[in-house]
């Protein structure tokens, strides 16, 4: 298969734990062709979507690690898949980026995941449609129902919804002397939806990203667990990945939403978990896929390249 993957510039990769890498190890390993190509490459021009995308080699070495041919304008469709792993923010070009590769669909090419499925499934908001896993919430702007919120449930936290890596995430206590400025700063003055939740103290024991692969769900986790001092435990917050085999809980979670996601044209998608509750479906550029593997021997990558090729060769 020829598999052109839309990604972030290649120098930025931490190859000893990025899970995009991760994959196109795995696909070079069963011989399919690799291209990449970034944002700014997708092009609409004469009624088509265009990619302008760089044939790639991996080199098995640990800094010069990949070769890239010269760009060639192709045809999105003209690849048999395209990887959407572009991380957040899921910010206005992002969402720019998945109109073209909804073009790009509707002249044949296969896009996973599927860019409206990206759109439609905000990463904070989506938990809303499984409100039988998730702890108490609300999603608002307005300063009072914060407070009436924190009132009720006296430990929450705060974060906004188009957050990602922990980033501007807040733990609130009831007589927190900074409760203003902090409902301040993550609403901006009341300009921006934010989302409240029970403070969950199963955090000491891990936010864990269970993921979904093809409809089904791998079957470890990756439990983060914060570092001392520290409520937010991704790791991109300075958290400690335990790999640990899916609980009674996390498989229920997992099942019950896999084949639905799945049907949205989602093959990749990663729920984070905290004790018995559900706190967010990440759907852009889900990662992990390395720290479990090499803590449990499980090839996540492999089970990903299996679901791929299945779902081309349904074509």
């Amino acid at each position: 298969m020829k598999i052109a993957f839309v990604v972030d510039p290649l120098d930025d990769f931490k190859i000893y734990k990025d899970s995009t890498y991760a994959m196109m190890r795995e696909a070079a390993a069963r011989q399919h062709e690799l291209h990449v190509l970034q944002q700014a490459d997708l092009v609409w021009h004469d009624g088509v979507v265009t990619g302008h995308a760089q044939r790639l080699h991996l080199t098995g070495e640990k800094e010069a690690w990949y070769r890239v041919e010269a760009p060639h304008a192709m045809p999105l469709k003209d690849f048999d898949a395209v990887l959407m792993r572009k991380d957040p923010p899921f910010d206005m070009e992002y969402v720019y980026s998945t109109y073209l590769l909804e073009l790009a669909q509707d002249q044949g090419a296969r896009v996973f995941n599927d860019p409206r499925a990206i759109r439609d499934c905000n990463e904070k908001m989506t938990i809303a449609r499984f409100p039988q896993f998730t702890a108490p919430m609300l999603v608002t702007r307005q300063a009072g129902l914060i407070r009436e919120f924190l009132a009720v449930h006296g430990d929450i936290i705060l974060k906004p919804l188009d957050g990602m890596g922990g980033a501007s995430v807040f733990r609130v206590h009831g007589k927190d002397p900074n409760l203003n400025v902090i409902i301040e700063t993550v609403t901006h003055y009341g300009r921006r939806m934010v989302m409240a939740q029970r403070f969950i103290p199963a955090i000491a024991d891990g936010d864990k990203r269970v993921l979904l692969i093809g409809g089904k769900p791998v079957p470890y986790s990756l439990a983060r667990i914060a570092k001392p001092g520290e409520t937010r435990a991704n790791l991109a917050a300075g958290g400690t990945g335990i790999a640990r085999e899916l609980t009674p809980r996390d498989r229920e979670i997992a099942e019950t939403l896999a084949p639905q996601l799945h049907a949205q044209g989602l093959l990749l998608v990663g729920l984070d978990v905290i004790g018995d509750y559900l706190t967010e479906v990440n759907v852009t550029s889900p990662t992990c896929f390395q720290e479990i593997s090499e803590q449990t021997g499980f090839n996540v990558a492999g089970m990903l390249l299996d679901a791929l090729e299945h779902a081309i060769a349904r074509r």
